[in-house]
């Protein structure tokens, strides 16, 4: 018995603690930089990335098409974070479908009850759209009505945040359990890693 109790403590023990700060790292590490100072939307809008914690998407022109995706996001990110001070939803769209867009918004805000006035809506011409999307650096392209399925983390520095795996290029709104579980997680690393620099900040001026 002895024999075997020896043999748990050399071989299992050294495993458990390698996972446990294996997980740890994983966990509160800083969500990798994908791509620096992407394009300010201050040239051509009166919102902006720097100082916020911005998620990004495009939803184009068929909004219609876009209803569920945009309920989930709402549901599971901006209901959940937009609380948080300095935290906004840009959706960025082509010029011209003002009136969808807001239809669209009061809609979400008829079935969820929540408050809308950090889901900002950013209004762009063709050449805007293709060049803001392009400053993401990503091996993606805006679909014929300027949408893509997918949504961005930026952060107050105006970086693109994501993962750095290889097949890693943006958050998939088609895909709940990908919202709910990887992008909740990564905007709370987001969130967490603020509030540590702020924390050190204000402990700094305190000296």
């Amino acid at each position: 018995m002895k024999k075997y109790i020896v043999l748990a403590i050399l071989f299992v023990f050294p495993l458990v603690v390698y996972l446990f700060f294996a997980s740890g790292v994983n966990h509160f590490a800083k969500l990798p930089i994908l791509t620096q100072d992407i394009e300010e939307v201050t040239n051509y809008s009166k919102y902006q990335f720097k100082d916020r914690i911005s998620i990004l998407a495009f939803f184009g022109n068929n909004l219609e098409n876009k209803k569920t995706l945009a309920l989930n996001l709402n549901q599971m990110i901006y209901k959940r974070f937009y609380q948080f001070t300095d935290f906004q939803f840009l959706i960025a769209l082509p010029a011209g479908i003002e009136a969808a867009a807001e239809q669209l918004k009061a809609e979400i805000a008829g079935v969820t009850g929540t408050d809308m006035s950090r889901w900002n809506i950013l209004f762009l011409n063709d050449d805007q759209l293709q060049s803001l999307f392009g400053s993401l650096h990503l091996p993606l392209k805006l679909d014929q009505n300027h949408s893509s399925p997918y949504v961005f983390i930026i952060d107050r520095d105006g970086n693109l945040r994501g993962r750095d795996d290889d097949d890693f290029v943006g958050y998939d709104a088609r895909s709940a359990a990908e919202i709910n579980n990887t992008m909740v997680d990564d905007v709370k690393v987001i969130l967490a890693e603020y509030r540590l620099a702020l924390k050190k900040y204000n402990q700094t001026r305190k000296r």
